[in-house]
């Protein structure tokens, strides 16, 4: 089944420790970028960066070697971007 919207859900499990997961879909081919930042804004990891064909995805994030704290996990797919936040917890 072939999403017809983009979107992208809240990580699973949130708090986590160390590791989460990140669900985005995407409703035909395009590059995708999904980037982790900071609370402060900075860059810390690109998941994916690539050309991807219409579907759902599920993203591991592991954690284990950042600091406790609040992130954003950000996608970006053609015209489309949200950011969200999610909290790791030692």
């Amino acid at each position: 089944l072939v999403p017809t919207e983009f979107s992208l859900e809240q990580n699973y499990p949130n708090p986590f420790n160390p590791v989460t997961n990140i669900k985005f879909s995407i409703p035909e081919r395009q590059n995708v970028t999904l980037k982790i930042f900071d609370v402060l804004g900075r860059h810390v990891s690109t998941l994916v960066k690539e050309n991807m064909a219409a579907g759902s995805y599920v993203v591991d994030f592991d954690a284990s070697r950042l600091a406790s704290g609040v992130y954003f996990y950000q996608l970006e797919a053609g015209s489309f971007f949200e950011t969200k936040k999610m909290l790791l917890v030692k």
